[in-house]
């Protein structure tokens, strides 16, 4: 999956974390500074739905415009990189 909060937030004027953190906070989810950068800065490896609940809330924009589906980098998980099990 692509995290693409940095891309829509700026669609909608938010260029900063901070100012996405100011945003979060002012709807009830407060978010560390640490938690904000990774949020900001790459894609998380777990997020609670309410938490995206109220991002999606703040952005105006729907679950599919934040995280977006790519093609499987290395084939199926459990499979080697030659194609199967031995």
């Amino acid at each position: 999956m692509k995290w693409n909060l940095r891309l829509v937030a700026a669609q909608r004027g938010i260029w900063k974390a901070t100012e996405m953190q100011r945003r979060l906070a002012e709807r009830g989810l407060v978010i560390s500074a640490g938690k904000m950068s990774g949020l900001w800065s790459k894609t998380p490896a777990s997020l609670k739905l309410d938490d995206l609940d109220v991002i999606c809330a703040v952005l105006g924009c729907e679950v599919g415009e934040l995280l977006a589906a790519e093609a499987p980098r290395i084939g199926v998980r459990g499979e080697s990189a030659a194609g199967g099990a031995e």
